[in-house]
């Protein structure tokens, strides 16, 4: 695996919240969501009626970024990408729900969980982004710096 590939696996583990660009019936969307990472996809869960799930069901494509919050032009760094998103179900939808309560143990450990998450969670649908490409962003490694990185499976 190449040293970028494994920089940025590593940055989606370590990062939590992705913002979605859709498009739909009332113009584009911008929200943000928290996901979980296997390998390059990207899983998340939001309520079917939000604006940018209906997006999605109207017409998957979508743009996400991931980034720091910082102060200084050379202390950006993060990732964007463009590709598909799709609702997942049955078994794709049970290792999202897995994966998804290793990162977020709240989720995770539902009979644990608060009365609120629980209600919140039984109107959710599991969602996974797909990248086609995907651009790493670092400007301590150089101004405006932005690597192409290859998110097909390594044969």
């Amino acid at each position: 695996m190449s040293a970028l590939r494994e920089r940025v696996l590593d940055y989606l583990k370590a990062h939590h919240s992705m913002t979605i660009a859709s498009h739909g019936e009332e113009g584009i969307w911008a929200a943000t969501v928290f996901y979980v990472n296997d390998g390059f996809r990207l899983y998340f869960l939001s309520a079917p009626t939000t604006r940018h799930s209906r997006n999605i069901a109207n017409d998957g494509r979508i743009a996400i970024t991931i980034q720091e919050d910082c102060a200084d032009w050379p202390e950006i760094k993060g990732i964007q990408a463009e590709g598909r998103a799709v609702e997942v179900s049955g078994a794709e939808e049970s290792r999202a729900r897995e994966l998804y309560g290793e990162k977020y143990p709240v989720v995770g450990k539902i009979a644990h969980a608060p009365a609120f998450i629980v209600k919140a969670l039984a109107k959710v649908r599991w969602y996974r982004f797909e990248p086609e490409t995907l651009y790493f962003i670092d400007n301590s490694a150089g101004f405006g710096r932005r690597e192409a990185v290859d998110c097909c499976d390594p044969a």
